[in-house]
């Protein structure tokens, strides 16, 4: 019978003795992924691409507010149908005029930002007050949005016209600018995330 110590020296026997981990110089990097001149590049086309998709976002939700502000402003048809008869519409007017005009001047400091190159506040205080304003304006929206749709709804059910279209549609621009405004949100909220605080 053979010992089991052989049998394990045995089988070592054929294999290289040791293998040395490699050492990383750490005052002489290797150029690879995450160092040089290509991990800048493409943080700088990230930042980029963060900068163009919170303009396009706020963009859309101006064009939106202020079709919701157009639409539910110019629907008055006499009588019953006036939209300023109504709490819940005089509301959606209100924060489609507040969200027309927080969206405005976002988008024009944005394009301000983008094409002077200078930003008006600290970057840091940019990214909270445009992830903070982003967040109220959008749950208002859809605060706004929510408070109609049950009032429209049941006006639709007597009767389907001119008067309750238009108002199905506003309150549909104010959905959309709502998730405008938050895909924005998003964005400020990474852009918020990815400060450095030292």
């Amino acid at each position: 019978m053979s010992n089991p110590e052989e049998l394990t020296k045995n089988n070592h026997s054929g294999s290289p003795a040791t293998t040395a981990t490699p050492t990383t110089d750490v005052e002489n990097p290797k150029p690879g992924l995450g160092f040089g001149v290509s991990a800048i590049t493409r943080r700088w086309k990230r930042e980029d691409l963060l900068k163009k998709g919170s303009l396009v976002a706020r963009g859309l939700a101006l064009v939106f507010s202020l079709l919701s502000l157009v639409i539910m402003a110019s629907n008055k048809h006499g009588g019953w149908k006036d939209f300023d008869k109504y709490e819940e519409y005089r509301y959606l007017l209100a924060i489609a005029i507040l969200s027309t005009l927080y969206t405005g001047g976002q988008a024009f400091r944005h394009v301000n930002a983008i094409w002077k190159e200078q930003q008006i506040f600290e970057q840091r205080i940019s990214a909270m007050v445009d992830f903070l304003g982003d967040q109220v304006v959008a749950y208002l929206l859809i605060s706004s949005a929510s408070a109609a749709i049950p009032m429209t709804n049941r006006m639709r059910e007597g009767q389907d016209n001119i008067f309750t279209d238009s108002l199905a549609s506003a309150i549909s621009m104010s959905f959309f600018a709502f998730v405008s405004l938050a895909l924005s949100a998003m964005v400020s909220g990474y852009k918020l995330s990815t400060q450095s605080y030292i």
